[in-house]
């Protein structure tokens, strides 16, 4: 499951660099860009358990600031090239057919690029990076910006899910109100009302890994995320 997983997500994050213009390249042993990823995505990510350091790191640019891995099975050791760690976390995994709880949020689909404003503007809630999410993004069919709204109408949670190799893979899980609780006890119900068939697969550190946990979710594995200060 942690391959799918991570497959999912280099599929999420090569959609996310198609909408700022950056085609990146999916090779059997990691997805990689050749030019700089937008904030907070890496550069590679990798797919299988021991992929080679050296063909990796070719296919990426480590000479501009910023250069990021997603080691997906934590086994690499990219300290030789002059990367350090940036954190460390887990992938999760929930069954499809677990049961869900009925949402206590009201959540719709950020279908249009105004709705895709709202929800990325309560993401950001202020830190200067809601311009991170295009409305390129909205012709991507597999991914789907997840809203929720309390009862005066404000988006107040979100997340977003992204269909492809047999799972939904859950990223950008933020709550602005109640904490993590508030949205990771309505993201089963949610994600399965659009692909029941589907089991739910992210990955998270920290107190949304514990609220993911006491939702429902399982780790599976761990991922290491590392980064480059580059040349410039």
């Amino acid at each position: 499951m942690v391959r799918a997983a991570a497959r999912n997500n280099a599929e999420w994050c090569a959609a996310m660099s198609r909408s700022h213009g950056v085609e990146g390249e999916l090779g059997e042993q990691a997805w990689t860009a050749p030019a700089r990823t937008p904030p907070y995505y890496p550069d590679a990510v990798t797919l299988v358990p021991g992929a080679a350091p050296d063909a990796l790191l070719a296919r990426i640019d480590t000479a501009a600031p910023g250069a990021s891995v997603k080691d997906s099975f934590a086994d690499l050791d990219l300290t030789r090239a002059g990367f350090q760690v940036l954190f460390e976390a887990r992938w999760i995994h929930r069954p499809a057919n677990e049961p869900a709880g009925t949402p206590g949020l009201a959540w719709e689909v950020a279908d249009d690029a105004d709705a895709l404003r709202a929800w990325a503007l309560a993401w950001d809630d202020g830190n200067g990076d809601a311009d991170l999410f295009r409305p390129e993004l909205l012709d991507d069919p597999a991914a789907s910006v997840l809203a929720g709204r309390s009862g005066d109408g404000r988006v107040v949670a979100g997340a977003v899910v992204s269909r492809g190799g047999q799972v939904a893979g859950i990223s950008n899980v933020f709550a602005r109100d109640d904490g993590p609780d508030t949205v990771w006890s309505d993201l089963p119900g949610v994600v399965h009302s659009l692909f029941p068939a589907l089991p739910l697969v992210g990955y998270e550190h920290g107190d949304d890994l514990t609220a993911a946990v006491r939702h429902g979710f399982e780790p599976i594995g761990p991922l290491r995320i590392w980064t480059h200060p580059g040349r410039g």
